[in-house]
């Protein structure tokens, strides 16, 4: 006789209340997944991860209160057992770039259908990433575009750059950046165009996924 399956302890972020209990009735109705508590700002989501420590938190994107970028960051810095996996009705490439950068394990359309979410939720209760495929498909593609065009012998960033970079990676918002670094908001901006100047590049999406690019070149070439 196999034992039973530990079910999956979901907490459930979302600023609408039918949006939630629509989401709600459909867990309950799937088997495994319980939901343990609900949330509807960035706020309360970090407060109730911390006392619930759910399996995986279900979440918008466009949260009043900061966030859910912010609160994810904080969530997964805070509870290292808890995966994020985004469920938003906004096709945003450079939200679900900046997500899984600032470690969530997923982002999805709310236009999925329900088998497909309820798989996506235990795939990542699991510890695999999911991501929409429109999304990622787009990405790539675009990021794939930028350093094709990027010439090879660009001027290196300064380190003050690279922390400002990292900053941009992580989601944070320019005044967030300012206030980490001790900076003005005319100081940030300015470092951003002189990094996209380097870079070639005009949105911190590209920026961001070609510092990772790079990044992961770095690394490849130390352990070879």
């Amino acid at each position: 006789m196999q034992p039973e399956t530990k079910p999956i302890r979901l907490l459930l972020v979302d600023d609408h209340e039918v949006v939630r209990a629509g989401l709600r009735a459909l867990l309950l109705r799937s088997g495994g997944i319980y939901v343990v508590g609900e949330a509807e700002s960035a706020g309360e989501s970090v407060k109730k991860a911390m006392q619930l420590k759910p399996d995986v938190v279900l979440m918008n994107v466009r949260l009043p209160g900061g966030g859910g970028l912010q609160a994810c960051r904080e969530i997964c810095s805070s509870c290292p057992g808890t995966r994020v996996l985004f469920l938003s009705s906004h096709i945003d490439d450079d939200a679900a770039m900046a997500a899984m950068l600032g470690g969530a394990h997923g982002y999805l359309l709310k236009e999925i259908k329900k088998a497909a979410l309820i798989s996506a939720i235990k795939a990542v209760a699991e510890g695999q990433t999911i991501q929409d495929p429109s999304i990622s498909q787009r990405i790539f593609k675009r990021t794939e575009a930028q350093c094709q065009s990027v010439a090879n012998g660009e001027e290196p960033l300064s380190p003050q750059e690279e922390r400002v970079l990292t900053h941009v990676a992580n989601g944070n918002t320019n005044k967030e950046i300012a206030a980490a670094l001790g900076l003005s908001d005319k100081t940030v901006k300015n470092y951003l165009r002189n990094i996209f100047q380097k870079m070639q590049v005009t949105r911190r999406s590209h920026a961001v996924a070609k510092f990772a690019r790079q990044n992961s070149s770095k690394e490849k070439r130390k352990s070879e």
